[in-house]
């Protein structure tokens, strides 16, 4: 289709043929703008390339303007939201990718941090608002630990993490799309809400065996850092298996996870260190029951996302 042909059509034709077409030539500071105009009027995000004088208005008015940075006039830079430096449109794949990687892993990060924050704050009030037994089963020391697990794993674990396999086969985002959707927050709290239950599940098996106070903490503290741990692997995707990411690796995220057990292991056996979190070592019955409530509580997620890959098998959005 030729600008002059462009000029001539209605709006509601122009809107038609600019989804149907796909290459205009003789083309006009006019008839871009028209073309950039029907395409944001049927939803869609607009990009456009330019390099000379005439390409500014149309630069400015696209939601994305491109400006070539050797070729380019000064005028087409100015009216541009990016400039490629070198004219190399291989970088502008490059730059989606990592556009697209990095608000992905924003988003898991924050999702984890929700998720892992409420059992936390469920842990440390509800005993002590409902009058149990053991109503200050975390101290402060037991909070800042846990804190300290959860910075790294969100600033730098997430941070790093490569991105889903078919990533940019998926369509731009709605502009008017906000950072969260509700059933992804809704997801999040409600990870949150079953590893509470499942924390305060083993409080209670506790005391149902008259542990003692150490005893009952160390149990619950273990349960939570087992499900922090599971949590991280876990939300590392949202559509593929804790397994199929498993081959994907991050070591930092090995490494962290790592490193938490061994402090774990270290703060239930040494003594000082004991006295220090005031808990106190565990037999392998009572780990084991810690295990297993962290991956009853965590896992449960997987058989979500198995469901989400049969309804949207090509697909990452639910």
């Amino acid at each position: 289709m030729s600008g002059n042909d462009i000029l001539n059509l209605g709006e509601q034709e122009l809107q038609l043929q600019v989804q149907q077409k796909k290459l205009f030539f003789r083309m006009f500071p006019e008839a871009k703008m028209r073309i950039i105009n029907a395409l944001k009027r049927n939803g869609e995000i607009v990009a456009m390339m330019g390099d000379g004088v005439n390409d500014a208005p149309a630069l400015k008015a696209a939601h994305i303007g491109i400006a070539m940075g050797s070729k380019g006039t000064e005028i087409a830079k100015e009216a541009a939201a990016l400039i490629i430096i070198n004219d190399d449109l291989n970088k502008l794949i490059i730059a989606v990718a990592a556009g697209r990687r990095i608000y992905a892993n924003i988003k898991k990060a924050i999702q984890y941090i929700i998720s892992i924050h409420i059992p936390i704050i469920l842990t440390v009030s509800l005993p002590l608002f409902l009058g149990w037994v053991y109503p200050e089963i975390f101290t402060p020391v037991h909070v800042i630990f846990l804190e300290l697990i959860m910075g790294p794993t969100c600033s730098i674990v997430y941070e790093n993490e490569p991105m889903d396999a078919n990533t940019m086969q998926l369509p731009p985002r709605p502009i008017i799309d906000t950072f969260f959707k509700w059933p992804e927050l809704f997801l999040s709290i409600t990870q949150g809400l079953i590893i509470s239950a499942g924390v305060l599940f083993v409080y209670q098996y506790a005391i149902q065996i008259e542990a003692l106070e150490e005893k009952t903490r160390a149990m619950v503290f273990s349960t939570l850092i087992f499900s922090n741990v599971l949590l991280s692997l876990v939300n590392r995707s949202f559509y593929y298996s804790i397994f199929e990411m498993l081959k994907v690796r991050n070591h930092l995220l090995l490494g962290i996870n790592i490193l938490v057990l061994i402090m774990l292991a270290l703060i239930l056996n040494v003594p000082v260190l004991e006295q220090f979190f005031k808990v106190t070592s565990l037999n392998r019955y009572e780990v084991m029951v810690s295990i297993c409530v962290s991956l009853i509580s965590v896992l449960w997620f997987e058989g979500f996302k198995w469901v989400k890959r049969k309804r949207n098998p090509n697909t990452l959005n639910a």
